[in-house]
């Protein structure tokens, strides 16, 4: 047996990616993985039909089963997003001829090939979760020939095997379904010994899935607003003065225009400033993210701006004419629309707001710091997972240190059943709380249960990994009920 010469180019590919920008997440660490599909093997027939007759047999008919279904396991590790190492055991199948012959008989030849590999693996990204692979490596193969003689075909040595390292090169294309999990199509040449003298190819096209360790790890998020901008030092003279000025940026749920709790401090900070300097006007700005129609969205951007003003007014007796409303809808995105980040990112507010001139040493009131987080939970699921514990420990700690907090635990679904979501995101939250007072005996009057259902979405459902984003419950500390 013999198959086509390799080309050397096909190994060059693996090193593509490491001078290419890496994608957004951070993939480094251990993975597992498996792939199958189509073996393919180049059955030498010239070659074997001469050595046929060369011992007197004249070849009358000649039939090959060239494929065979192939497969691989294998470990790796991720050094950094564009580089990798991978090591496993694959198994190609098995092949054969039959040659028919004159004087009459037949002799047929079979191969198996299996063994080991090591590979450098290069990733070339193509979007945030697409990108080529291309890998070159070294294998210890394992060949075991057989050949078989009946009627006048003679065979004296019917079996051979081989043991030996040799190369192999391929190529790919890999999706990133989620954090965990990866899907991939290779096509491999593996470089054998077919153990009767010949060297060759086998070709492998596989599909197959990669997971992740490591990758479902959350800790809590600090959340605080921004710093004030620095001010000027103070000038001796009574007469002088120091510039206060005030900015403001937050974010909207999809398709929401309802004040969140966890931007109630950032607009705590706006009004404590503007009544502070009776003098200053802001212009409140609203922005959404590219999905939906433009009219909706300008719509929408309008609207978020105004509910903005009436919390403002309401809530901090600013008085109306002092705020002005104007909606962008999606046309100032500050981020890319087509990832998941971008869009949540486009889903916000800006504030423009006067700066004030004030006697020197004068000051606004800083925002309370505040503590969230966000727990995952599987489809209709409402148990709390308890890879949580040490996160909500650290909850429960933080409020025994802090007697006057309360904690606000707000559930969520993604599009389930629209009569049972607001049951499921309330029962999650409620769960959450048991966890607290069960575990870590946390006052249950300092607990305050809402369930939102499938009203406030972080991401849009598309995919797996977004749906398992909106299944959730945030946890806000700081608030009064």
């Amino acid at each position: 047996m013999n198959t086509n010469k390799i080309t050397q180019a096909i190994g060059t590919i693996a090193i593509l990616g490491m001078s290419v920008p890496a994608l957004a997440a951070d993939q480094s660490g251990w993975y597992l993985g498996g792939s199958g599909g189509q073996a393919h093997a180049t059955i030498a027939e010239q070659e074997i039909i001469a050595d046929l007759l060369a011992s007197g047999y004249q070849t009358l008919d000649f039939s090959t089963d060239r494929k065979d279904f192939g497969y691989k396991l294998f470990v790796g590790y991720q050094f950094n997003p564009n580089f990798a190492i991978e090591s496993g055991y694959f198994d190609l199948g098995s092949f054969e001829y039959v040659a028919t012959t004159n004087p009459p008989g037949t002799k047929t030849g079979s191969l198996t090939f299996s063994g080991w590999n090591l590979d450098l693996v290069g990733t070339m990204p193509l979007t945030e979760r697409a990108a080529l692979i291309g890998r070159f490596g070294v294998h210890e193969g394992k060949t075991n020939t057989q050949f078989v003689g009946t009627g006048a075909v003679n065979v004296l040595n019917p079996s051979h095997r081989n043991t030996g390292f040799d190369f192999k090169a391929g190529v790919g294309y890999q999706y990133q379904i989620s954090d965990a999990w990866t899907f991939r199509i290779e096509a491999e040449r593996f470089r054998m010994d077919d153990a009767v003298g010949n060297n060759g190819d086998i070709d492998l096209f596989s599909m197959g899935i990669i997971y992740r360790f490591g990758t479902n790890r959350k800790a809590p998020i600090v959340v605080a607003p921004p710093p004030p901008a620095p001010t000027p030092a103070p000038v001796p003279p009574v007469t002088a003065t120091e510039q206060y000025c005030s900015a403001l940026e937050i974010q909207f749920e999809i398709g929401q225009e309802s004040i969140e709790r966890v931007n109630r401090e950032h607009l705590l900070v706006l009004a404590t400033f503007m009544s502070t300097y009776p003098e200053t006007k802001a212009t409140i700005e609203g922005h959404t993210d590219n999905v939906g129609t433009h009219a909706d969205n300008q719509i929408l951007s309008e609207q978020r701006a105004q509910s903005v003003v009436d919390y403002l007014v309401r809530e901090h007796r600013i008085a109306a004419n002092r705020l002005t409303v104007v909606g962008h809808g999606e046309t100032r995105p500050i981020a890319d629309n087509s990832t998941v980040s971008g869009q949540q990112a486009n889903r916000r507010i800006n504030a423009i707001i006067d700066c004030a001139n004030d006697m020197a040493g004068l000051s606004t009131l800083p925002a309370r710091t505040t503590l969230a987080m966000a727990l995952e939970f599987d489809s209709n699921s409402t148990a709390v997972d308890a890879k949580y514990h040490y996160q909500l420990e650290n909850v429960a700690k933080y409020l025994h240190a802090n007697p006057d907090l309360i904690v606000t635990l707000e559930g969520h679904t993604d599009n389930v059943n629209p009569a049972t979501a607001l049951e499921i995101s309330q029962r999650r939250a409620q769960n959450v709380a048991n966890y607290l007072v069960d575990n870590f005996h946390v006052d249950r009057s300092r607990l305050n249960v809402e369930g939102f259902g499938a009203t406030r979405r972080d991401t849009y459902n598309i995919t797996a990994s977004h749906r398992q984003d909106n299944r959730r419950v945030n946890i806000i500390l700081g608030y009064p009920k």
